[in-house]
Order: C-alpha cells, then structure tokens, then sequence
C-alpha cells in the first residue's frame, strides 16, 4: 500500500470553476492545483461556501448546468474527466469514482427495499448474473457491518447510522477506485460518526481505496486522513501531511480553524471564533481573500494574491511566510 501511495490516481491542474447566477459570476474553485494519491485519504476541509463540493462532484462530471470550468484539467487515473461522454462517462461514475452525499435519508429511495436499491445500481452498470449480485450484496453489506438478513428492509426500518452504512455499500457496488465522502457524518450522532469513519479507514485498508473526504468539521481529519487540504473561499491555501498541519499550522485561517475547534478538558473561554464571515464570492476581496478576517494581515495582503509555495512538507499560500 505504501508504494501505491507515492502515485497520484486525482489531478487537478489549475481548476477553476465559476456559477452564473442572474447574470453575475460565482467563482467557486480558483486555480486549484494538488494530487490525491491512490491508497490515500486526504482530507479537504473550510467553512461553507469555500468550494468543497464543487471539487468532489467535479471528479463525477456533475456541476449543475450553470456552472463552467473556466480553465484547467480534471484527470482521474490518467482520464480527462470534462471530456468523458456517454457510455464512457457511465462507466466511469461508480466504476472507477464513486461518492458518499451528505444526507442517507435523501440518497436511498424510501420505497425501495435496500436489496433492490442495490440490484438496480449494480445492473445498471454490469452484466453480473442474479447470483453474482445477490452474493456481491451479501458481501458488501458484511463489509460495512451490517448483517445481510437486513437486506430486505425499507429505509424507515434503520437507524440513522445502519442508513448511511448503506449509502457506503452502494458506493462500493462496482468497486471503485476513488470514493468521496462529502460531509458522511452530518446527520448522525456522535457515536455513529465514529463507527462511520473507522468503516471508511478499515475499507481503505481492506480494499485499497482511495478516498477524499470532504467536511467542514477539522477535528474528524487527525484520526481519518493521511493529508489535509485547507479551503478558503474558493482557494486551496494550505496543503500537507495532516499531523503536521494540525501540530504545526503556517496560514492563519487553518490556524483559526483550529483555534475555534472544542477540546474536551479545557477551558471554554480559550476557544475562540472566526471574526467576521467569508466572502461573496461574486466580489471577493483583493489581494488575499482572508485579509478582511486575518489578525496578522499587513500592508501587502490587500493588494497582493499570494501564490502557493512549496515548503518542506506541503504547501501555503500566506505572505507572512513567503
């Protein structure tokens, strides 16, 4: 697996991504640049708006009809993913990347049994024969711990967490290569949200997927991912190894992010929010996008974007550290 995880099997190459709404631009993704390597899970995470979804549902060709890649490259294994088409873009969606959306509740058919919500994505997609799917159910429903007499229940019949563990077995149905997980945990509790995320590590381990999971919430990444991206207004402004990030991190957002995230034992009245809110991305501000909420900007952040630069173990984009 080691050796799996020094090739890249996600491009993005100066992506940039704008919504046109009543005729005005949103530029939601501004020249992002990073690569995901097979065998890995990276982590992206920002407060709402900063552009994570438009990233993970970009790798499935699914930006909604008033959206437009303005520039850059999306390659998934090699695969230009804008330019997939037809059959080929059937085949590429849950056979090589497949994704894991916020709510179960929405994601499953409530008049669907589960057994025959799965047979439908898996027909739809292969040839298996009806023994083939049935055992290939069996299987996958055991692999996210769910005993496969459950197979035959409505949706209303499981808890909350049993739902979302199906929503990951759906995701595995034609064994992809690349899962993303946007948000998984939302709706549950506590307790389910870290049965969820050791599923999602043990799968990465036990089937050698590579997996993106995308959440607003940074302190789920110490534990889950092997790398952390950090998102701010539609920019990627920090980029490394995630126990270097969370122990030691450059950009004062990432570092608020941090500031602002509970621990248990200590002292409330140390935990301090993020002034202000994040930008309209229709008229963000100049320079760098965070200098409005920053408690270090100087004279150069208004007016200067900084680019992000390469350092020893990742990559930032501050002029503090430039």
């Amino acid at each position: 697996m080691s050796k799996l995880r020094n090739q890249p099997l996600v491009e993005f190459d100066n992506l940039t991504v704008s919504y046109f709404i009543n005729k005005q631009e949103l530029r939601a993704l501004n020249r992002i640049s990073f690569h995901v390597f097979k065998g890995e899970i990276i982590g992206i995470v920002g407060e709402s708006g900063c552009g994570k979804t438009t990233l993970g549902i970009s790798l499935l060709k699914m930006l909604p009809e008033n959206s437009r890649i303005l520039e850059g490259t999306i390659k998934v294994d090699s695969v230009d993913v804008p330019s997939l088409k037809g059959e080929y873009l059937r085949k590429y969606r849950w056979s090589k990347v497949a994704m894991i959306f916020q709510s179960a509740m929405n994601a499953l058919d409530p008049v669907k049994t589960i057994q025959s919500q799965m047979i439908e994505t898996i027909l739809q997609h292969s040839k298996a024969s009806k023994e083939e799917v049935m055992n290939r159910i069996v299987t996958l429903l055991d692999i996210v711990g769910i005993n496969p007499s459950r197979a035959t229940s409505y949706p209303h019949e499981l808890s909350g967490g049993m739902k979302q563990r199906v929503v990951i077995a759906m995701a595995l149905c034609l064994q992809p290569d690349l899962i993303i997980a946007d948000e998984p945990t939302t709706a549950v509790d506590v307790v389910y949200q870290a049965s969820i995320l050791r599923t999602l590590k043990a799968l990465r381990e036990k089937l050698g997927l590579t997996i993106i999971l995308i959440s607003h919430d940074i302190s789920i990444m110490w534990e889950m991912t092997d790398r952390l991206a950090v998102m701010y207004a539609g920019k990627l402004v920090e980029i490394g190894k995630t126990q270097n990030i969370i122990l030691n991190p450059q950009h004062p957002y990432t570092k608020a992010l941090l500031n602002a995230v509970p621990v248990i034992g200590q002292d409330q009245k140390k935990i301090v929010g993020i002034p202000g809110s994040p930008p309209n991305l229709s008229s963000p501000p100049s320079g760098c996008r965070f200098h409005p909420r920053c408690a270090y900007a100087f004279e150069k952040c208004p007016t200067s974007d900084p680019p992000l630069q390469e350092r020893k173990e990742g990559a930032v984009a501050c002029w503090l550290i430039s």
